[in-house]
């Protein structure tokens, strides 16, 4: 979530309880809003699969955590879909399995016809529904290795969804080996409050996270089973996840952290 300048309506939500779905262009870079100046995503218009804000690359970090050369066989799952960065990210540059959840079908309908998502295909797919009742469901238990949360409303103020319960019901759906990521951003959310949080799910040892990027998001990682990389193995994944997919892993290495 970043702060935009010149946000321009385009069209009203058909859904009366829903904000409107709103576009605007800066230079090189579209971004989509929902009835306000926040910019809920974007997109590099001559290469749509790149992840343009520091913040969405962060939230591939979980790639450190586990062998990366394994990511093109493991699954992928977004709570919130922005404009959908991170699905067409995994999904067309990486090769996963990929599926996003989205509540506003007519952020659906923004991503298809400004952002260049696919239509739905073997490899990825789009459900609409409620995030928090979605991943209750018995086919993401267990079967997810990487999930982006980002979930906030039009106002941006803090996460839509942040509650212990929330979160268990995240560690639910992952692997063994699996990794949750999240976005924290917004002018009353805690990041104190919102790690206590996830740590009543994950347990403190499991939780990584980075630094605040200068528009103020923090990106925290939770994984399934904690582990500690050997320093030797650690920058060997930060030098093949950027030689393999150009993301800037290498400085992960120096700045990831984990949460103490």
């Amino acid at each position: 979530m970043l702060l935009c300048p010149t946000g321009i309506r385009l069209k009203p939500s058909a859904h009366d309880q829903l904000p409107e779905v709103n576009f605007s262009e800066e230079g090189a870079i579209r971004h989509l809003h929902l009835g306000s100046i926040w910019i809920q995503g974007s997109m590099l218009m001559d290469e749509p699969t790149a992840l343009v804000h520091e913040y969405i690359q962060r939230m591939m970090a979980w790639l450190m955590l586990m062998d990366p050369s394994t990511a093109p066989k493991r699954q992928a799952l977004q709570l919130g879909l922005g404009a959908g960065s991170l699905t067409k990210f995994c999904a067309l540059e990486m090769g996963m399995r990929t599926t996003a959840i989205e509540l506003n079908p007519q952020v659906l309908h923004a991503c298809r016809g400004w952002f260049h998502l696919p239509m739905d295909n073997p490899r990825m797919k789009i459900i609409l529904a409620d995030a928090a009742q979605e991943i209750r469901h018995k086919r993401w238990q267990g079967v997810v290795d990487a999930l982006h949360v980002d979930l906030y409303d039009h106002e941006a103020a803090a996460p839509v969804l942040d509650s212990p319960d929330f979160y268990a019901d995240c560690r639910r759906t992952l692997t063994e080996d699996g990794c949750m990521t999240v976005n924290l951003f917004g002018r009353s959310s805690s990041f104190d409050r919102s790690v206590e949080r996830i740590a009543s799910a994950f347990g403190r040892d499991a939780i990584w996270a980075f630094k605040a990027t200068r528009q103020g998001n923090t990106v925290v990682l939770a994984q399934r089973t904690a582990t500690r990389p050997p320093r030797a193995t650690w920058a060997a994944r930060g030098d093949y996840i950027q030689e393999q997919w150009g993301l800037p892993a290498r400085q992960w290495v120096r700045v990831l952290k984990p949460v103490v």
